[in-house]
């Protein structure tokens, strides 16, 4: 019987730093609402979670109760809130400060694999990930020296190399607990629905709450609670179940790198790029969203829908085409969403999330 590993206070508490970095990357969208100022704001998002995701894999092997990884992850902490202070201005004035705290960030989760492991195997896997972890936030450092689309090339290029390199060098080391994984991500949706609710707070801070704000506010609130009741209604359980029956090693840690590593970006992603448009949606219910704004508020809940599709894909080789007809009908309201005023955009976003809720619900 393999000896199960569950989430640590310790990550919960590191989590808390990635919270307030998923919040300022919503918030530098919200104050871009361009296309190229969602395609940063994506970018930022890509860089921060692949550095989380390091950690998911790191804390999944080392033990938390030694003193010198509680130390180091302390470290990382203070690395990753630099970093996501410096979210605002990444591409502007900050540049070279979140380039060189993501630096720390990655370095010292390499460190921690050395210091923090006994087994060799998972050292060796480690010290693979070296090259990869230092090449893209060095990458980083120099576009902080550049502007526009240069500087988009070269953040486009770091991060392409980060995860290729960081993806397929020495999978074979890691020593996963299926447990944790599953749980660890599961937490962290959570915290990114939740990042969507303290949007709706932050949207509507300051303004005349009338009959259109709160009903704009509780409809983020209804399409939020779909999405959440999508992805938790016994799927993390069976994922889990799979990837105990998955031979351990190479078998088991390349479905989770698949399932979690991978697809779970484009589900936050989805979730942050909701939040933004149900923000938007706040400011000015009465008005029509700008296009980027409808592409946040409708594509955000698509993209998530279909991510949330391919992960019970390749986990449980289950087909959902309700949740794809649920994505297809989100994007079937972009059209009308850049026409229609923008608390009739949520409400037609929210009425299918929680349409296909009812549905399964149902049909279950």
């Amino acid at each position: 019987m393999e000896a199960e590993k569950r989430v640590e206070p310790l990550e919960l508490f590191f989590d808390l730093v990635f919270v307030f970095a998923l919040t300022q990357v919503t918030a530098r969208m919200a104050d871009d609402v361009s296309w190229g100022g969602l395609l940063r704001g994506l970018l930022v998002l890509a860089a921060i979670w692949w550095a989380w995701a390091a950690y998911a894999w790191l804390t999944n092997e080392v033990d938390a109760r030694r003193r010198e990884v509680r130390l180091s992850i302390f470290g990382a902490m203070v690395a990753m809130l630099l970093a996501s202070l410096a979210i605002p201005g990444a591409f502007e004035g900050d540049a070279l400060l979140f380039a060189c705290a993501y630096l720390g960030v990655r370095v010292m989760h390499v460190a921690l694999f050395a210091a923090g492991s006994d087994d060799v195997n998972v050292r060796q896997a480690g010290r693979a990930l070296i090259p990869t972890s230092t090449i893209a936030p060095a990458l980083l450092i120099a576009a902080s020296a550049l502007d526009g689309a240069a500087q988009t090339a070269v953040w486009i290029g770091a991060l392409a190399i980060d995860y290729v390199g960081g993806s397929i060098r020495g999978i074979e080391g890691w020593r996963l607990s299926p447990g944790h994984f599953a749980e660890r991500h599961g937490l962290i949706v959570i915290i990114a629905l939740g990042e969507s609710i303290v949007a709706i707070g932050v949207g509507a801070a300051g303004l005349a709450l009338g009959a259109g704000e709160l009903a704009a506010a509780a409809l983020g609130v209804v399409a939020a609670a779909a999405l959440w009741w999508i992805y938790f209604d016994e799927t993390p359980e069976r994922v889990e179940r799979r990837l105990h029956a998955a031979a351990a090693g190479r078998a088991r840690n390349v479905m989770a790198r698949d399932a979690f590593s991978f697809l779970h970006l484009p589900l936050v992603a989805g979730i942050v790029l909701l939040a933004l448009g149900i923000k938007k949606t706040l400011g000015d219910v009465d008005e029509h969203l700008k296009a980027a704004s409808a592409v946040a508020l409708c594509g955000g809940a698509a993209l998530y829908l279909a991510a949330d599709v391919a992960f019970r894909r390749r986990c449980l080789d289950a087909l959902d085409p309700q949740r794809l007809a649920g994505a297809v009908a989100c994007l079937g309201v972009l059209p009308i969403a850049i026409e229609l005023p923008a608390l009739a955009a949520l409400a037609a976003v929210a009425a299918i999330c929680a349409a296909l809720v009812a549905y399964e619900s149902v049909r279950a």
